[in-house]
């Protein structure tokens, strides 16, 4: 059995198709889908979505794109819905994004690691370009005593083992599957079973063989057998292992 930790489907392009979605996920042997949030905009969607497959289970936090909205009566919905949650997430810096300032990004996501801590949750981290920042932040949070992952990893190995030593998981996507990936293979390369999850992170970074089409949870399976390839092991220990993790990490039945 898998586990997604990581697809949005509360995008249009899955959320409109959700039975189909998830059942074809259930045939390639996703057994739980980690559904995170990037807003107000689709927090309420995704606590809906919850009621109306068992498969699901909701995690709520504010993008780095969506820092800017970390006011007012934000911080209280969100702590408000992470009473359900498995998560909080996705959360985190992202400095490729010129129009949101690092100041705000940074406020945002100190909060929401307090409110993480506070609330016993482990977060779902999101980071592009701003590495060295978030690892700061990271170690003056003490992650360690809730736990995380780095969503869709895109930094060097040297930054994936810095990251394991603070007590997070990485997580690998689609894109280790591409036929240009050099850091994802190096990263999973580096990095022991015991600290490897896996996501879709749908309907972005499909795998091949399926490139050009909106993602789903079913083809994660290519992930864990390109995984399975890069260390020379089983699929099913892939899946044995993986899964193993993110019952750990989410505290999942």
């Amino acid at each position: 059995m898998l586990i997604d930790t990581h697809c949005h489907l509360a995008h249009p392009s899955l959320a409109s198709r959700l039975s189909r979605v998830i059942d074809a996920g259930r045939r390639a042997g996703v057994e739980m889908i980690v559904v995170p949030g990037i807003g107000p905009e689709d927090w309420e969607r995704i606590n809906d979505l919850q009621m109306e497959r068992e498969e699901i289970r909701p995690a709520y936090g504010l993008h780095p794109m969506r820092a800017p909205l970390f006011c007012g009566d934000v911080p209280a919905r969100l702590e408000l819905l992470a009473r359900s949650a498995v998560a909080i997430g996705e959360i985190g810096l992202d400095y490729t994004l010129s129009d949101v300032p690092r100041p705000l990004q940074i406020t945002a996501f100190r909060s929401q690691l307090r409110l993480a801590s506070s609330c016993g949750l482990p977060v779902l981290i999101h980071c592009r370009k701003a590495f060295q920042d978030l690892l700061s932040i990271i170690r003056d949070a003490e992650i360690r005593k809730t736990g995380g992952v780095m969503h869709a990893f895109s930094g060097s190995p040297e930054t994936a083992e810095e990251c394991v030593r603070l007590g997070l998981y990485i997580s690998v996507a689609g894109t280790v599957t591409f036929s240009n990936a050099v850091r994802p293979l190096e990263v999973v390369k580096r990095i022991p079973l015991r600290h490897l999850l896996l996501e879709t992170d749908a309907p972005d970074l499909t795998p091949e063989p399926f490139r050009g089409r909106v993602n789903e949870p079913a083809y994660i399976v290519e992930i864990a057998r390109k995984v399975a390839e890069i260390k020379g092991v089983t699929v099913e220990e892939v899946a044995a292992a993986t899964t193993a993790n993110a019952k750990r990490l989410f505290r999942l039945n």
